[in-house]
């Protein structure tokens, strides 16, 4: 069975919004990430293992509100003892779950029920401050963060600082209302999706 996207009826590709007066290094980039699997680990309470000493597709889990990545898996720390794992290994939740003892740790496949937008370019921060509460001038390559946009719960991960890339993580559910936000906030700057 072949999971149909949750931005597959509205995601557009092409140019949009205020695009013939931005230069080009301004435009914004918009994107569905798509066939990735993503899977949550948390530590029960009373487990003995130390974290320092697990690691997922070789990258340690991240402290508080950072992540880790490598070229094909990224984890975000999500909150206490709570990580979220995203990769294009579509088999890593299956290697990795036969290594991680299910005594200390529980295991969630989560694939099917994100959407994930990936927004680049060097008005990103802008378009995030529309909907979104933080403060994200002191956000930067390597943090991860949970909030609202527009009153969708979400959360940012901050992928590149040059170019400005961030992926943000919504419920399947909202996917197509945080995409409306999303696009509706940078028709001011200019888009182009693809």
């Amino acid at each position: 069975m072949k999971l149909i996207s949750s931005l597959n009826s509205v995601h557009q590709k092409g140019k949009f919004g205020n695009i013939a007066l931005e230069d080009d290094k301004n435009i914004l980039k918009i994107r569905e990430i798509k066939d990735m699997v993503i899977f949550q680990i948390i530590k029960f309470k009373n487990s003995k293992i130390e974290i320092d000493q697990m690691e997922i597709d070789n990258l340690p889990l991240p402290n508080s509100l950072k992540s880790s990545s490598n070229s094909t898996t990224r984890i975000l720390w999500i909150g206490p003892n709570n990580w979220l794992v995203i990769s294009s290994k579509l088999d890593l939740m299956i290697i990795e779950n036969e290594k991680i003892d299910s005594i200390n740790f529980a295991i969630t496949d989560l694939s099917h029920s994100k959407t994930i937008i990936e927004l680049e370019g060097n008005l990103t921060d802008e378009v995030l401050k529309k909907g979104c509460p933080l403060n994200i001038n002191d956000l930067k390559k390597g943090d991860c963060a949970s909030s609202v946009y527009n009153g969708i719960a979400i959360t940012i991960d901050f992928i590149s600082d040059d170019p400005k890339k961030v992926r943000i993580f919504g419920l399947r559910s909202f996917g197509e209302s945080l995409y409306h936000s999303i696009t509706d906030a940078s028709l001011e700057y200019g888009f182009i999706g693809y």
